[in-house]
């Protein structure tokens, strides 16, 4: 492992200089096409795999399938791609590959309802086994690829940031910049009722409208990924490999090894990233079905009127989304100086988590003032514009915490392995574990937690807003600065 200390200060000048602020936006910009299908993947999925006939406590599990996948390939990926010696680079070869594999995924997501009914589901039934079948694959497939690509991503980042602590932050508000830009185009495409019209072959028997305009919004994802990603790679090389980790330890012993030397901060840093995931998950599992069930009273599952409640309220919840995208890109661009004035980045994270609580805590006064205003009107009719326009303004509020979250931990994880000597790729793909394990706890308690309380989303949503509390008090009073005080 190269263990030689931290480049002076003329070194990184010299380091930095070969490495534009161009050829870091470039590869910043392969977070937008990954995002993109992450921005389907959140808004459009749960909704889809209930109109497949899942209920809505088992479309939790579903979402197990991320955190297994992630706690398994970043790590792994992050460890070879450390130590990879191909003459196409360290990250290049696993973007590739990632990338090949979510063009598949999507395919075959998109096409499940399909392939399923031509494999024999009974469109008259309420489930249809065999699109769920392929859907799940899909779904793995898909997470297993995003994480193949997004941590490379961040590491090639690291890499061409070369011990500059200032291009880290840099590197990463422009990774969450571009993260935001995908959100946007996701959520705008999700949102858009007839865009299958562009293509109106992928409407058919088995496919309805819904089906078909998230067929359409994939093969746009496919588009996307493909065009930021060969930009990327072919426009910029990866640095020289001078500090190449050759230790020939296996796989899992480096991990325990890799455990055990993270020293307090980085530790301190997964926990408070842990609650600060734990916060999250639900919301960004549940966030259009909870606007399409308990705002709009709509049902995936019900009668005709139902059906279409349901599917305006996703649709407003995707456009929400798109504002919170808005907002995630515009306080990306801020993230820096906001840090500066506050005394530290961890500051800044801490405060805008007890934005993320109260976002999340208003979600019960909300949800308690469409269900008085619907037992005051006639069956199927959407909600007031004052109810629509204060979920679209909750939507928006939560991309100031959102901007911080997919910025500031990332940064300071590069920080940390870059001060140690440690490789950028399994620091990376450790850090991930933060995530992962918190996913896979809401995963696992989500569905069972809200049907104890009567079903729906809000237990799920406040247990989120307390786990954003405890992840901002810890931030602010816990969490250590680093040396460049960030």
């Amino acid at each position: 492992m190269n263990t030689s200390e931290e480049p002076s200060s003329v070194e990184k000048h010299m380091l930095n200089e070969s490495t534009p602020t161009w050829k870091i936006i470039a590869v910043a910009s392969i977070a937008a096409g990954v995002q993109f299908g992450w921005a389907l993947q959140l808004s459009l999925l749960t909704p889809y795999v209930q109109l497949l006939g899942v209920s809505h406590t088992m479309s939790s599990l579903i979402w197990l399938c991320g955190p297994v996948s992630g706690i398994v390939v970043q790590p792994t990926v992050g460890y070879i791609s450390d130590r990879l010696t191909s003459k196409y680079g360290r990250r290049k070869p696993f973007i590739t590959s990632g990338t090949i594999l979510i063009c598949l995924a999507v395919l075959l997501i998109g096409y499940a309802a399909d392939i399923g009914h031509s494999f024999g589901d009974d469109l008259s039934k309420k489930t249809k086994p065999r699109a769920v079948a392929l859907f799940v694959i899909g779904f793995w497939i898909l997470d297993i690829a995003n994480n193949m690509v997004q941590d490379p991503s961040r590491a090639f980042l690291a890499d061409l940031s070369r011990h500059d602590h200032r291009k880290m932050r840099m590197a990463n508000g422009f990774f969450s910049f571009f993260m935001a830009v995908g959100n946007i185009l996701g959520y705008g495409a999700g949102s858009a009722p007839a865009l299958y019209k562009i293509v109106p072959f992928t409407k058919t028997t088995a496919c309805d409208t819904y089906c078909a305009n998230l067929k359409t919004c994939f093969m746009i994802d496919i588009l996307l990924l493909v065009i930021v990603v060969v930009i990327a790679l072919v426009a910029v090389d990866e640095p020289p490999i001078d500090d190449i980790i050759d230790d020939g330890i296996p796989f899992f012993t480096q991990v325990k090894t890799s455990f055990k030397n993270l020293g307090k901060p980085m530790w301190l840093l997964f926990l408070v990233t842990a609650f600060n995931w734990i916060a999250w998950f639900p919301f960004l599992m549940f966030n259009t079905d909870w606007v399409g069930l308990e705002i709009y009273g709509g049902n995936p599952q019900g009668n005709a009127g139902q059906m279409r409640l349901y599917d305006m309220g996703v649709r407003t919840g995707a456009l929400g989304l798109l504002l919170t995208a808005a907002t995630l890109g515009c306080m990306s661009l801020c993230i820096d100086p906001l840090s500066k004035m506050l005394g530290g980045a961890r500051r800044l994270w801490g405060l805008v988590n007890f934005v993320l609580a109260a976002a999340l805590a208003c979600t019960l006064p909300l949800t308690k003032a469409a269900e008085k205003a619907r037992r005051h009107m006639p069956p199927n009719v959407p909600p007031s514009s004052h109810i629509k326009s204060a979920t679209l303004g909750l939507f928006a509020a939560t991309g100031i915490p959102q901007a911080a979250t997919f910025s500031i931990p990332f940064a300071l994880a590069s920080m940390f392995s870059s001060d140690s000597g440690a490789g950028h790729g399994l620091s990376l793909g450790l850090m991930n574990l933060a995530i992962c394990v918190p996913q896979m706890f809401v995963s696992l308690i989500s569905g069972p937690w809200d049907k104890i309380f009567g079903g729906g989303n809000l237990p799920a949503f406040l247990l989120g807003a307390v786990a954003a509390v405890i992840s901002g008090i810890l931030a602010i009073f816990v969490l250590p600065p680093t040396s460049s005080n960030a």
